[in-house]
């Protein structure tokens, strides 16, 4: 049992941990030391943190990532200079950025291969052309027609149809998830995957190493090249102060042939399609498309993977329709889209603004945390206050209890600007969706918080006039029996508890 106990604590996930901690107070210590025993060291230390704080000031940055790092200096002046400039240079964040820009001009051709369809929506629906304009000409993403879509709103739907899809792969099969764990889904999965690369297809696999940080063996990229499974770690963690270990691939893309594309908040683990209890029941969303629009998700994996493999194989022979276009004739727009936190630019924020600032009659937003930005907070308000329908639905029960509380910090402000908060009584939801008027709506990966907005990699699909759109909306709507609608009572708290909660929104940018 001794035996036994020691090589779970010594296994890579604590050994981490303890290496990080060890960094930490190895560095406080120097530097509370060097000040007591040399009064020049506290003197350089202070300015070296009232320089850090100057450039924190000027940097192009949101303004509670700025406060949370300043309070943090002011905190501890002696090393909190220190630690900012530790965590932020370990690496050359300039040449990630510089290969991703090289990357985005090398792979935008390449998404208009269906044909340019802006002209076609500027002039069948120009209420929702600048919406599509950011997206196509600014950040990259087109909107594409000759597409079907299919909303679940369950894991264990999404599931049933992902298994169907991946036994009729021809050519390839790429998966690209934040979360993968061994059990009754992703088993299977893996099945069908080590069957197909048999047959000679395409397969490939890309998780989030920190994601994947507790769910699954520190060998299993080697297993599954072992079955025949192209396999790319994104980010391997390493026990080192650094910013960089903030930048997560928190997307879930599948992509079957370019053809058939799924997306969603569904991660690959049994708690996501309730084979495993974890929070109570877990409500879940996702979606299929079919048609031009999976051609986008798939060069969305394609980027991130030659962003890490660098493989230089030609795109253009991923196209899956030569020689004819998709045969597919279905209503609306829709348009995928992606989000780097290396550019700067919050693609997954604008694309939730403006379907909250273009709502006329209506806005129903399920997400998991409601740690919103200054933007989202303000926008949410503004449309409550102009009398448009503003409901959010988040857990009742949490997988995180200080984002809990921090979530719930927010309700009261929100209520009071006439927005409807509930939660989701049954267990925890996870589902991340937006969908306004009968017309628009968006599923994806991005979470309201600012570790989703700001720090990951993100996906979503918009969505205009497409069937799905009512799918949305309809589940929305059967999900709120099965809510509690929370009141201005239920947010009463003491003197401490208000304290706490404004501690957390405080440090709400680091959670």
């Amino acid at each position: 049992m001794l035996q036994k106990w020691i090589r779970v604590f010594f296994k890579r996930r604590i050994l981490f941990i303890g290496v990080l901690l060890i960094q930490l107070v190895f560095i406080v210590f120097v530097l509370a030391s060097s000040s007591r025993a040399f009064r020049y060291a506290d003197y350089g230390l202070n300015a070296l943190s009232l320089v850090v704080s100057l450039h924190i000031l000027n940097k192009r940055e949101k303004s509670a990532y700025k406060l949370t790092w300043i309070f943090i200096i002011m905190l501890f002046p002696i090393f909190g200079g220190v630690i900012y400039v530790v965590f932020h240079t370990q690496n050359s964040p300039k040449k990630l950025k510089q290969k991703l820009l090289d990357l985005d001009k090398q792979f935008r051709p390449f998404y208009l291969i269906p044909g340019d369809k802006l002209p076609l929506l500027e002039e069948t629906f120009p209420e929702c052309k600048n919406q599509t304009k950011y997206l196509q000409q600014y950040a990259g993403f087109p909107v594409y027609t000759n597409t079907e879509t299919q909303y679940f709103g369950s894991g264990e739907l999404f599931f049933e149809r992902v298994l169907e899809e991946l036994k009729k792969a021809e050519k390839y099969i790429f998966l690209e998830f934040f979360i993968l764990k061994q059990g009754q889904m992703l088993d299977p999965i893996v099945e069908i995957l080590e069957r197909k690369a048999n047959q000679g297809l395409d397969v490939r696999i890309m998780y989030d190493d920190l994601g994947c940080f507790m769910t699954l063996p520190s060998n299993y990229k080697d297993q599954l090249e072992q079955k025949g499974i192209k396999c790319t770690v994104f980010n391997p963690f390493k026990p080192v102060l650094s910013s960089l270990q903030n930048n997560r691939d928190h997307r879930k893309i599948i992509s079957i042939d370019g053809k058939t594309a799924f997306t969603g908040g569904i991660n690959i683990a049994d708690e996501y399609i309730n084979a495993r209890e974890r929070f109570g029941h877990w409500k879940d969303s996702g979606i299929m498309i079919s048609g031009e629009a999976a051609w986008s998700l798939t060069l969305i994996f394609l980027e991130m993977w030659e962003f890490y493999r660098s493989e230089k194989k030609d795109i253009n022979s991923y196209y899956p329709w030569t020689d004819k276009g998709a045969g597919i004739n279905a209503p609306g727009f829709v348009q995928p889209y992606a989000d780097s936190p290396i550019d700067e630019e919050n693609v997954g924020e604008h694309v939730y603004v403006q379907i909250i600032n273009n709502a006329r009659e209506y806005v129903y937003i399920n997400t998991p945390y409601l740690v919103p930005g200054g933007d989202l907070l303000s926008a949410l308000s503004l449309a409550a206050k102009s009398g448009v329908d503003v409901r959010i639905i988040t857990p009742h029960r949490w997988d995180k209890k200080i984002v809990a509380i921090t979530s719930r910090s927010f309700y009261r402000q929100l209520i009071l600007a006439g927005v409807k908060v509930y939660e989701y009584t049954q267990g925890f939801n996870h589902s991340k969706t937006f969908v306004s008027d009968d017309k628009t709506a968006t599923v994806g990966t991005t979470n309201l918080d600012y570790r989703s907005l700001y720090l990951h990699f993100e996906c979503g699909v918009w969505m205009y006039k497409t069937s799905s759109v009512l799918s949305v909306k309809e589940d929305f709507i059967k999900t709120l029996p099965l809510c509690h609608e929370v009141t201005l009572k239920d947010c009463a708290r003491n003197a401490l508890q208000r304290v706490i909660q404004d501690v957390l929104r405080l440090f709400a940018p680091l959670m």
